[in-house]
């Protein structure tokens, strides 16, 4: 039964670690892209810079990337893998948009 309960509880500290560790993953082509003006195209190129910057922080030595290497390894894993995802992500929504606002004939 303890043990039971040892296992239940580390489980849900890894899931947790796990879940807090990971960057958001930004959608390359979200509906509405070629309906937005210059000005939004720049500050949703800004804001993917943002997400790829945060994601690229997530890679580095942080509380949680050290728990999650202390308590359940896995999960700086997947942390890595996720962090790798979504700065990809970004970059990729980075490239739609400045076609997009080349195609439009916007100054950067």
């Amino acid at each position: 039964m303890i043990k039971t309960f040892k296992w239940i509880v580390f489980a849900g500290i890894a899931a947790s670690l796990t879940a807090c560790a990971s960057p958001e993953v930004v959608d390359t082509k979200q509906m509405g892209d070629h309906k937005l003006s210059c000005k939004q195209l720049a500050a949703e190129i800004q804001e993917a810079s943002e997400f790829e910057r945060k994601a690229q922080k997530e890679k580095g030595v942080t509380g949680t990337n050290v728990a999650a290497a202390v308590i359940f390894w896995p999960a700086i894993i997947g942390t890595y893998a996720n962090a790798n995802e979504a700065i990809k992500a970004a970059k990729e929504r980075k490239e739609h948009l400045v076609d997009l606002s080349t195609k439009k004939g916007c100054s950067m």
